[in-house]
């Protein structure tokens, strides 16, 4: 059986109950929710919603930050982009993916068009979810690391299948979609550090509407599309990982997702709980510190390495300023920490300047170690694992409490108890105006 095939039979067939997987994409809900609203002033939502506005057209979906309702794909990338644009969301260490981004706000968009209800949505887009996580390990890391943004192609798919369980598509329809997903899947990681990166999820959960969309009025495209001889694996440096698939619909790989609860590149966070630890443990006078060792993946070198970043964007993703940050317990879980003034702060750039990122390919790409040098020859070293997951109810704790920072208390128990709603929004509501207004 294909995979096309495969992924079909597991979005038509599967039926949700309460597992595990629902309560954690309930919280990635909530956290995506979060960050969107945090997001809508920045400068690349504006530009993306002026667009939209422009262009008009169908009142099917909302769009945070947009009065009108527009339509469901042009509402996808809205919301899409403003998800990532703070790069506050989750992560899925299995394929190094942001799942959330690409597949929420596509699965939102159908629901407000079809006026879907909020379990619904949630079942839907958890099938897509796990889909984008599925074929982000199918991929492999030869794919990430030849420079594909793999959240933008692997979660294409997933919001393509979210979408296309959400509008009751067949499982030939569903194929279809899939297949013409495999057209629209794109992302670069030359884009990182810029508004390129965030809007690439903008463009996965469109494209996942469009497709379906599509194969919903009878849209046909090449059966083998994504895994066939001139398909998306081979072109797109595929390691066709054999099992991916495997234990698909019984075994839910997507509730190993990580949340995010510094406001920065994923790949520098367990840098920062190493500091963390660090300086919980000790108290020292920055002026003393002679050298700061950071022992990283080898991979993440052309993701989160930049050395001296001269934008708050750029410093998401620089691992020496982040440390110097982290070591000046200047708050990363807050977006106003990322200012340009920030990568020119003397102090700052002077902790930056004595930062040496090294690599060890034998640690895990979800591990970091630590080492600060001070005066003296004292050394004080920390490592951390993002895997070390916590239980769900103490991830439901810290998720609720991010939230809470970026929203405030009242709006985050409000949107918690939408979530966790057993029926349907408010009727003069859409869901996703229920999430986002």
């Amino acid at each position: 059986m294909s995979v096309t095939q495969q992924i079909s039979d597991f979005v038509t067939k599967t039926q949700i109950g309460e597992i595990p997987a629902r309560h954690i994409a309930k919280l990635s809900l909530l956290d995506w929710a979060a960050v969107t609203v945090a997001g809508k002033n920045e400068p690349l939502t504006k530009i993306v919603r002026e667009l939209a506005a422009e262009e008009c057209g169908a009142k099917q979906a909302y769009a945070v930050g947009i009065e009108t309702f527009i339509p469901a794909r042009m509402a996808a990338l809205v919301n899409g982009t403003t998800s990532h644009v703070l790069d506050y969301d989750d992560t899925h260490f299995a394929y190094v993916g942001h799942p959330s981004v690409a597949v929420f706000p596509a699965v939102l968009a159908i629901a407000d068009k079809i006026g879907s209800d909020i379990n619904s949505t949630i079942d839907a887009a958890l099938i897509g979810l796990e889909t984008a996580t599925r074929v982000g390990i199918w991929l492999g890391r030869l794919h990430y690391r030849r420079g594909f943004h793999i959240t933008a192609t692997a979660g294409t798919f997933g919001a393509a299948a979210g979408c296309a369980k959400l509008l009751g598509l067949t499982e030939d329809q569903t194929h279809m979609a899939l297949s013409l997903a495999a057209s629209k899947a794109s992302g670069i990681k030359e884009q990182f550090g810029t508004m390129g990166k965030p809007f690439h999820a903008g463009m996965a959960a469109s494209s996942g509407v469009e497709t379906c969309l599509l194969a919903q009025k009878g849209f046909v495209a090449g059966i083998n599309a994504f895994d066939g001889v001139q398909g998306f694996g081979v072109t797109h440096a595929s390691e066709e990982n054999a099992e991916a698939f495997q234990n698909l619909g019984s075994k839910w790989i997507f509730e190993d997702v990580s949340h995010k609860f510094h406001a920065c590149c994923h790949g520098t966070h367990a840098m920062l709980e190493a500091l963390e630890l660090i300086t919980g443990e000790s108290s020292f006078d920055l002026s003393h510190v002679q050298s700061i060792e950071v022992k990283t993946h080898p991979q993440y070198l052309n993701v989160c390495n930049i050395q001296s970043p001269v934008s708050g964007l750029e410093a998401k993703f620089s691992y020496r300023l982040l440390a110097a940050l982290g070591l000046s317990d200047i708050d990363t879980a807050s977006p106003n920490s990322f200012t340009d003034d920030i990568c020119k702060a003397p102090e700052l750039v002077a902790l930056r300047d004595i930062t040496h990122v090294v690599t060890d390919e034998s640690l895990s790409e979800s591990r970091a170690i630590v080492k600060v040098t001070l005066a003296g020859g004292n050394k004080l070293e920390a490592s951390y694992d993002l895997l070390d997951l916590k239980t769900p109810k103490e991830r439901e704790t810290k998720v609720r409490a991010k939230a809470r920072s970026l929203l405030g208390g009242e709006k985050e128990k409000e949107l918690w108890n939408t979530i966790n709603h057993d029926k349907r929004v408010d009727s003069k509501y859409s869901v996703t105006q229920a999430l986002l207004a």
